[in-house]
């Protein structure tokens, strides 16, 4: 393949902050910031933290927390949430902590917000008991969010005056055509989980497109599609490093959750036949390979789907290949 970039548009990352076997929180988190400065100083758009509760492999549950880490160790890249799922959260407090990282940050910060709960029933319960009635509610509770960061909101009785005037967008996250129809109403950026999500991914960008309304932040549809991307040297040893990621996917499909293990020789030797067609129709916006490999699988999925921007998820066991892959795939766009 020639050094010719495959398209101008964005990629960006999302990092779930995975903590692998032999490894603690602090050094999953660590590994978070090396990645946000490698990928700022590749020329990654966003860097986005996600948010998951009671999940052994996952560190990122205090997402405005980590924004403020990652952000406070970079220069440029713009740093979001991917999202905060808005039923485990006042929609008061949200204003208040965003509207504090864009003060802090100016014209750095992005708000992703999502309906799931980022976690299973009981862990959902936990974190806030009337959690359904606030699913329920989400369009309005994004309206709150609005209302308290706009600049004319002096006349409420309740204000976040932190947040009052400052211009963060605001990303509809979402894994149905219900997200797909969400966005388009408000005219927001609409941000797609096909990494683990992508049945109904090509319906929901034709629902969004085709019902979209523009507004005063957005004239036009904006989609970003979460893609999960290993590029290595070969495509065997991309092929060898994804046998994490599918480990992982095994681990959702049968409720066995661990630490995201090291890689394996022969994945048929742990799922069987039901379980790997399962977990495996969860990668189908997969791209795995060598560069040039992973290079015609991003063209390919661009021309097809239109999107204006690739937010690549990366579940490398060994840090410094999941930096090397980061890299090539920089390497494709730039």
């Amino acid at each position: 393949m020639n050094n010719t970039p495959l398209y101008d548009i964005p990629i960006s990352v999302l990092d779930l902050i995975p903590i692998a076997e032999g490894n603690s929180v602090t050094q999953a988190f660590q590994n978070s910031v090396e990645l946000a400065q490698q990928t700022e100083a590749l020329g990654y758009n966003r860097f986005w933290l996600a948010e998951h509760h009671s999940m052994p492999n996952i560190a990122s549950a205090a997402t405005t927390l980590l924004m403020n880490h990652i952000a406070n160790h970079t220069e440029k890249i713009r740093v979001g949430s991917g999202g905060i799922m808005l039923p485990n959260h006042s929609p008061l407090i949200v204003a208040e902590q965003i509207g504090t990282l864009e003060a802090l940050f100016p014209g750095r910060i992005d708000l992703g917000l999502g309906r799931a709960p980022g976690t299973d029933p009981d862990t959902a319960a936990a974190i806030r008991s009337d959690r359904m009635t606030a699913a329920h509610h989400f369009p309005y509770e994004i309206e709150k969010i609005q209302r308290y960061m706009a600049s004319n909101n002096q006349g409420q009785k309740v204000r976040a005056f932190i947040a009052e005037g400052a211009e963060v967008p605001i990303y509809i996250l979402g894994s149905s055509t219900d997200s797909a129809y969400l966005a388009a109403s408000m005219g927001v950026p609409y941000v797609f989980a096909s990494h683990f999500a992508p049945k109904q991914f090509l319906e929901a960008l034709d629902i969004y497109r085709k019902n979209f309304q523009p507004s005063a932040e957005l004239k036009e549809p904006y989609v970003i599609a979460c893609v999960n991307v290993i590029t290595a040297d070969t495509d065997n040893h991309a092929e060898y490093l994804s046998s994490t990621l599918k480990q992982m996917f095994l681990g959702i499909v049968t409720g066995n959750l661990r630490k995201m293990p090291p890689p394996v020789d022969n994945m048929d030797a742990i799922w069987s036949p039901y379980h790997k067609e399962a977990a495996e129709s969860m990668l189908t916006y997969s791209f795995i390979g060598s560069k040039e490999t992973v290079g015609e699988k991003a063209k390919d999925f661009i021309e097809k789907t239109g999107v204006n921007e690739i937010m690549a998820v990366s579940h490398i066991f060994d840090h410094q290949e999941r930096i090397k892959s980061y890299r090539l795939f920089a390497e494709l766009f730039q």
